[in-house]
This record gives structure tokens, sequence and C-alpha cells, in this order.
């Protein structure tokens, strides 16, 4: 763990003003790669597989606001109960084992604060990604279930459940600089955003 973060750090980010300049700069360095239907060329390291599909990129020409709050509703899990699945999921099949594992108590009410107050270390704009949890936990009952080297796991009781509301959060998902959304392995972000829908678990890594 790196050096703590203060809470007032998180507190000063305006998300969405933040978000809107971030994705202007994203979409001017990007679009030119978003206009050109060519296949992207595979690197000649990479052998053996199809060019890499091309990605249309976000429906949006400004930033078009945060993705809707999802509703609480009796059919669907507690945010506890989704972090619980997700934890029992992870220790079958994610990619670390139980005696690779640790208990970290953090004298914190909520897991983005845990990761400010921990100091978590990676490429990742901590700041603003606190910022986005924050948000994703009083929207969508996200949850910070696990921290591995340079990934976050976060389990999810409300996804999004329509096509466009997944729009909009694949593009906070983006914009959170996570180098595995749409960039590695290159996905189409029309592609990425669809299987938001309904995904009840979402992870983000930093080279």
């Amino acid at each position: 763990m790196g050096r703590p973060l203060s809470l007032d750090d998180v507190d000063t980010v305006r998300l969405e003003k933040v978000l809107a300049t971030d994705f202007a700069e994203y979409r001017r360095s990007r679009l030119p790669f978003w206009t050109d239907p060519t296949p992207v060329p595979v690197p000649e390291e990479i052998e053996g597989i199809a060019p890499w599909p091309h990605d249309p990129g976000p429906p949006f020409e400004q930033w078009p606001g945060l993705a809707p709050h999802m509703p609480a509703t009796t059919a669907g899990p507690t945010a506890e109960e989704a972090a619980a699945s997700l934890l029992t999921r992870l220790m079958k099949t994610g990619p670390f084992g139980l005696h690779e594992c640790r208990l970290v108590l953090v004298p914190a009410q909520r897991g983005s604060a845990a990761l400010a107050l921990t100091g978590w270390s990676t490429e990742a704009p901590l700041p603003l990604l606190c910022a986005l949890l924050r948000s994703w936990e009083d929207r969508f009952g996200a949850r910070v279930v696990a921290v591995f080297g340079s990934e976050v796991h976060v389990s999810v009781a409300r996804p999004p459940v329509e096509a466009d509301h997944a729009d909009l959060l694949a593009l906070e998902h983006v914009l959170s600089t996570a180098d595995n959304i749409v960039d590695d392995p290159p996905t189409p972000f029309p592609e990425y955003a669809m299987d938001l829908v309904g995904r009840a678990y979402w992870s983000f890594w930093w080279d």
C-alpha cells in the first residue's frame, strides 16, 4: 500500500465536471480511430489472431451525464448479498487463491473510502476512482470486494437493465482509465456496454 489519500481529496472531485472534461479529451484523441472502419492491425509481436475489430466508440458527441440510479427491488439481492456472492465466486474461480488472500479491516464506512485510506497504489487516478466508486455505491449498490495487485473487483446489486443506461455506465467505466475497459483485450464499445446489462460483477485493472 502507498501513502493514504485524504477523503477530503475525494470530496473535492466534482464528478460530472471532471468526467465531462475527460470525455472531451478522450473523444478528441480517439475520434480518428472511431471514424475509420479499417480494422486495426495486430501488433507484430502478436501472431495467430484476426485483426482487432473496429470500435465505433461511444454513441455520444458530448458528455451525456451519469447513468441513472437503479432502484432497489424486493426480487433483487441486497448489496451485502451481492458482495458475498462475488466473494464466493472469486474464491472458487478468481485470479488468486485463498492462501493469497488477506482480510483488511479499515476504519471506513465505504469500500471507496477504504481504497483511499489504505493508500492503494496503482496507475489509477485514485481521487477520481474513489469518487466514481462512491457514486456507484449509491446508484447501483456496488461494493469493493477485493483488491489484488492493480486489480479491483466490484460486486453490483442493481446493474443497469436497459441498453441506453448501460451505454452511459460503460462510458463511466472507460473514463476510470482502467486498461481492461475496451482496450485490453480490444473490445468495441457497444459490445462492452451490452455486456454490462444485468452484470453483477465489474473488474478493473491498470498496468
